[in-house]
């Protein structure tokens, strides 16, 4: 493209009538040095692109900066070359549309962040020309030199916003899944009537919620904030588990009491019992039941087959698993697998002796990474339980290390791989391993 000649301008005047600052001196500085290095403009241009926010520019300073780089060359980029652009102001005033104040705005902005340089003419004028191979002989204006100079700088600045956005995802989903387990802590307790500090850590719980920022934020604010989150879940479960001991005994009192009193009204006939007699007729947590009642149980849930068939395929398909693989893929190795999930899963059911334990764990907390409960049980009438298990493990462990944005999806894809005979879950199990290693 052709580049006008300008007149005398205040923003390319000689460094006599310009202001010297700081800013100025160190595009200079970059400029020099962009001379010296070979920094295609295509990449010089993405770098900043990519950063340009972060570093302080704005859309019109963006605008500006690729009408002058419009008008450089292939060579002008090459060791030893200077991309200097001489556009006068009322061309480039045409090509943006800014005003004249507006132009001189950006581009000395452009210079004070060290994105361009002033390469000033001894009488203020923008000038060049090029030899017969269009190269820059000589010429005076604006200087894009500091782009070649910063391009490996606003790489690795890429780099590391990149790193802290994912940083901030993946915080920002393990907030998420223990604002869930709070909340459905809070509301299986108040349905159920139990006593404890409820109100106490609703309010603490809406505090905390009130202090998620509406924003993007550092990830620095988002880890202290899932610790916050972290420790009132804690107090939120041990006041959970100690309210559902409670209530335990609680229902078993009426049977101790009469008996009691039974035994009372046999030594004592006469005695005149006022005590009140309290009636319970429900036991929210049986602590054994039949086999009879675990298959009506099952019966209630669809596709949900007995406890007791559940655990010994469970334990057939880690047996199956164990001899094709030569290697041991139990309880353990699973856990250890996924890190995540064993954290949380020990939270939630404490010690888990065997893979019965694991699928009721799983099933209590599928709903906290947003997995259906049709979801679920398809995946269980699609797969069987066992698999169904071990990859819903595995789709929370991912969720909560950032890996899996959609855990119903990907659990959906598991089931949908399956049928096309595609699923290996246990190379998925020793590859995490693996690269737990590494």
């Amino acid at each position: 493209m052709p580049q006008k000649g300008g007149g005398l301008s205040n923003t390319n005047q000689p460094s006599g009538w310009r202001k010297a600052t700081a800013g100025l001196a160190v595009a200079e500085q970059h400029a020099k040095a962009g001379e010296g290095s070979t920094v295609p403009k295509s990449q010089a241009f993405v770098a900043v692109k990519r950063v340009g926010a972060h570093i302080g520019l704005k859309a019109g300073d963006m605008l500006l900066l690729d009408t002058l780089g419009a008008f450089t060359q292939a060579q002008d980029w090459e060791e030893g070359q200077r991309p200097i652009v001489w556009a006068s102001n009322s061309y480039l005033m045409e090509q943006t549309g800014f005003s004249l104040s507006a132009l001189k705005r950006h581009a000395r902005r452009l210079a004070e962040i060290g994105v361009i340089a002033f390469k000033d003419s001894p009488n203020g004028k923008r000038w060049g020309h090029r030899d017969a191979d269009g190269r820059i002989l000589e010429a005076y204006g604006f200087d894009l030199s500091p782009l070649s100079a910063r391009a490996e700088e606003f790489e690795h600045l890429h780099a590391e916003l990149q790193a802290e956005r994912e940083l901030c995802q993946r915080l920002k989903r393990q907030i998420t899944v223990a604002r869930r387990m709070i909340r459905a802590r809070i509301e299986a307790a108040l349905s159920r009537a139990l006593r404890g500090p409820w109100t106490q850590l609703t309010g603490l719980f809406e505090d905390l919620l009130g202090r998620l920022p509406r924003r993007n934020t550092a990830s620095g604010t988002l880890v202290r904030l899932l610790e916050w989150f972290r420790e009132l879940q804690e107090r939120v479960e041990a006041a959970y588990l100690k309210a559902v001991r409670a209530d335990e005994v609680v229902e078993n009192m009426p049977e101790a009491t009469e008996q009691a009193l039974q035994k009372t009204q046999e030594m004592d006939p006469r005695e005149v019992i006022s005590e009140p007699h309290i009636l319970i007729t429900t036991q929210l947590n049986p602590v054994t039941c039949n086999r009879s009642e675990t298959e009506q149980a099952a019966a209630v849930v669809p596709n949900a087959p007995p406890e007791e068939k559940v655990d010994r395929e469970l334990e057939d398909w880690v047996a199956e698993t164990r001899k094709k693989r030569g290697a041991a893929l139990d309880l353990p190795t699973v856990m250890q697998a996924c890190p995540e999930f064993a954290s949380w899963a020990r939270n939630m059911g404490g010690y888990l002796k065997d893979w019965g334990d694991l699928h009721r764990v799983v099933g209590q907390l599928r709903p906290m990474i947003g997995v259906s409960e049709h979801a679920w049980n398809l995946a269980q009438d699609r797969l069987g339980p066992q698999i169904a298990t071990a990859a819903l493990v595995l789709t929370f462990d991912k969720h909560c290390a950032g890996e899996v944005a959609s855990p119903g999806g990907y659990l959906r894809g598991m089931v949908e791989k399956a049928g096309a005979g595609e699923l290996h879950l246990e190379r998925s199990f020793y590859g995490r391993l693996s690269g737990q290693a590494a």
